[in-house]
């Protein structure tokens, strides 16, 4: 029987504690992981956008799916995505690379589905659309070991069909469902809910964030793993309060001598590599004289 498995968090946030035995005779390291089962990807197949917001380390991996390839001009065909992933995964925190499945049919979806993931089954998750043909492309490439993401769910019901194929993921459309009149967030909500009451591994993956605001709304609700645009990227790092307060905090650091002491530092330093040159230079010259 296939066990979902909760996709791994990156140990970009990992740090270690102090513990005491319970004798109090032994203190040992123990691992602890800072980031909780919070999970951030990119959805993007563009390479300039990776070198932007992958080296931040926040993002566990790099999502993307045809019309995402289409705008960033990348071709659909296993080749150019094996290669994507090869660079995405080159980046420290990237552990995961997930990227979207085609066909008709189900036994093309399949086809398809299995040579995007023979890279590497690890780190590829193969994302299959929620129709009729995709679930039952999923089911079969669960039963062979392929790790899945069902994608474009657009109602609850669609988180439940996920887990009984044993999912990894489930990409809940977050902005289009609002596009279209539905309740976007409670649907993401009770899909969430859905997966906790099922006990079940499987992660929600909230798509199409269109507000950095609904991160952490969801987020207070149970949601822990989101892909974003580098667009909402960009928002999720910008607040004018902050930058203000940081520029704050650089001008009163020079006022009070913080660049000064790294400059005498620097000469500090230079002069002794001055004078250890020159000392070595006249040992040199002795040692010529003594022959």
């Amino acid at each position: 029987a296939h066990v979902p498995v909760r996709a791994r968090v990156p140990n970009r946030a990992r740090g270690s504690v102090a513990v005491a035995a319970l004798d109090g005779d032994e203190v040992y390291e123990e691992d602890v992981d800072y980031s909780g089962n919070l999970c951030f990807f990119l959805d993007s197949a563009s390479e300039e956008e990776w070198a932007r917001w992958l080296p931040t380390g926040i993002f566990t991996g790099v999502t993307t799916n045809p019309i995402i390839l289409e705008r960033d001009n990348r071709a659909c065909t296993v080749a150019t995505l094996t290669d994507l992933a090869k660079q995405a995964l080159e980046y420290d925190a990237v552990q995961e690379f997930q990227v979207q499945t085609w066909g008709e049919s189900s036994d093309e979806m399949w086809k398809n589905g299995v040579a995007l993931a023979s890279y590497d089954p690890d780190v590829i998750v193969v994302k299959v659309p929620g129709t009729f043909e995709g679930i039952k492309a999923a089911n079969a490439l669960v039963a062979d070991g392929i790790r899945v993401t069902i994608t474009a769910a657009y109602a609850s019901h669609q988180a439940v069909l996920a887990a009984a194929v044993g999912a990894n993921y489930v990409a809940p459309y977050l902005g289009r469902m609002n596009d279209a009149g539905r309740d976007g967030f409670g649907t993401v909500v009770e899909m969430q809910k859905t997966a906790d009451k099922l006990d079940s591994d499987m992660r929600i993956l909230v798509a199409s964030v269109r507000n950095v605001g609904d991160i952490a709304k969801l987020a207070a609700e149970g949601c822990d793993t989101f892909t974003v645009s580098a667009q909402i990227a960009e928002a999720m790092f910008a607040d004018p309060l902050t930058a203000q307060a940081a520029a704050d905090f650089e001008a009163a650091a020079e006022r009070i001598g913080a660049y000064d002491a790294a400059a005498a530092e620097k000469e500090r330093k230079a002069a002794e590599a001055s004078a250890a040159g020159e000392k070595g230079a006249v040992g040199e010259e002795g040692s010529g004289g003594e022959k």
